[in-house]
């Protein structure tokens, strides 16, 4: 499913990848041989790159010689990799694994923003990239054109990431010693012109440059002209429409594509109306912020990035989830039982049928069966909606509620609970096959 993957090209590719990798560390090592105090760190990489070179020199032979054997040397166990096929790739241990990482970066923050920590942690998530790409599953997917440029931005992502949280991390260190954050020590004024449009024309040339040798470099993902009686298998969005594609395995489409992403862009513009914290103006802060902070990451790396990073590279033919290692075999079938709430209750509680209209009755009666039928599902919907607010007043939000007052404070706990009803539901489809809470498929509305 995948296509070819040539094991003697991606030997060559691994090959200068390494050598790379090796570079980086060096010149890692002559930055701190210089400094003089971190003489042991600096061997310390200098070691690691001497490894990678090692590592290269396998793979060139490899591309030279055309011994694919020796690929096991630069690979992940098939053990492991098994392992992680058959236990690890599932929807529920890949977000709660991933969700779980996130709230250990953030507990223990003043450790992995350690720059040397930092640096470990970059070689490491490399090295897996190199001995996956060994597998010629693992490869079809990440050398894929269209998913190339995911792979990079993941990595910025990533490094972006990092380097926020480094600079609030240290301001909050500052703060807590009674100091001024960094930003207000570094607060020399630059003109606009020159200085500013000068860089920003070197790097628009230096972006020009790096785009042009990229495209001469890189096959152009062009596929087959568009037929209407053959389509892709799967058929996937663009990658940033991939976090909406998953979210239509747990909503209507009415849901997923209007009324959730309408709520996200409503959101972020009525921001700066919630907000009543001054603290954290022009400097990099948590501690001063921790509120908004985790609600973002939250939001924008758990519930948003984790969902792209799923649809593309473990949503495979029939939008069936694929271990990273798995062949994607169109044939694959997995038995999804969607049972609704009302089905639930009337049938496996009730031991009887969902109440249905009688044929031909009149848009009020079918209205008032479908109430009927669903008022297990509409209790649920509207305490979850009218009786979370008030507790949450009184409770975790206790200090939001007085400064914000009735009105903000509505607008914000119903944007956390609109917000919260992604993982919930996906939480129902995995652990009970739970599809609609609420179910009227007779006026195609269904949460």
């Amino acid at each position: 499913m995948h296509g070819h993957v040539d094991p003697v090209a991606i030997s060559g590719f691994l090959g200068w990848f390494y050598i790379a990798l090796a570079t980086m560390n060096y010149i890692m090592a002559l930055f701190l041989w210089q400094r003089r105090q971190q003489g042991t760190l600096a061997l310390v990489w200098l070691g690691v790159g001497t490894l990678f070179v090692g590592f290269s020199s396998l793979a060139f032979s490899v591309a030279l010689g055309g011994n694919v054997a020796m690929l096991s040397w630069i690979s992940i166990p098939e053990s492991i990799r098994n392992f992680v096929d058959n236990r690890l790739a599932t929807a529920v241990v890949y977000t709660s694994g991933t969700l779980t990482g996130l709230g250990l970066l953030f507990v223990l923050r003043r450790f992995f923003t350690k720059p040397m920590v930092a640096w470990s942690g970059i070689n490491l998530a490399f090295v897996t990239l190199g001995f996956s790409m060994t597998d010629k599953n693992f490869a079809a997917i990440v050398t894929k054109p269209d998913n190339v440029p995911i792979v990079g931005l993941v990595f910025l992502l990533g490094f972006f990431t990092w380097l926020s949280a480094y600079q609030a991390v240290k301001n909050d260190i500052r703060i807590a010693a009674g100091k001024d954050p960094h930003e207000k020590d570094d607060n020399e004024k630059v003109l606009v012109w020159p200085d500013l449009v000068y860089i920003e024309m070197i790097c628009m040339v230096a972006i020009t440059a790096f785009l042009i040798l990229w495209a001469i470099g890189l096959q152009a993902p062009l596929e087959e002209p568009a037929s209407a009686v053959k389509t892709p298998n799967p058929s996937k969005a663009p990658w940033y429409f991939l976090g909406l594609q998953e979210m239509l395995v747990y909503f209507d489409p009415w849901m997923a594509g209007v009324v959730l992403p309408s709520v996200v862009l409503f959101g972020l513009m009525a921001i700066p109306y919630l907000d009543f914290n001054q603290d954290g103006n022009g400097y990099y802060t948590i501690d001063q912020r921790k509120f908004a902070y985790i609600i973002f990451q939250f939001g924008f790396l758990g519930l948003w990035i984790t969902l792209i990073v799923l649809g593309t590279f473990l949503r495979g033919p029939n939008w069936n989830f694929f271990g990273p290692y798995e062949e994607w075999d169109p044939h694959k079938v997995v038995v999804l039982n969607n049972v609704d709430l009302s089905e639930y209750f009337w049938v496996w509680f009730m031991g009887s049928g969902r109440p249905k209209a009688p044929p031909n009755s009149n848009m009020i009666t079918t209205i008032g069966y479908i109430i009927y039928r669903e008022w297990v599902g509409i209790v649920l919907v509207l305490g979850y909606f009218i009786a979370t607010p008030p507790i949450m007043a009184i409770t975790v939000l206790r200090k939001f509620f007085v400064k914000m007052g009735f009105v903000r404070y509505m607008v914000l706990s119903n944007l956390l609970l609109i917000m919260m009803m992604l993982p919930i539901k996906m939480v129902l489809r995995w652990t009970c096959n739970m599809k609609y809470i609420i179910a009227i498929p007779e006026y195609f509305q269904n949460l």
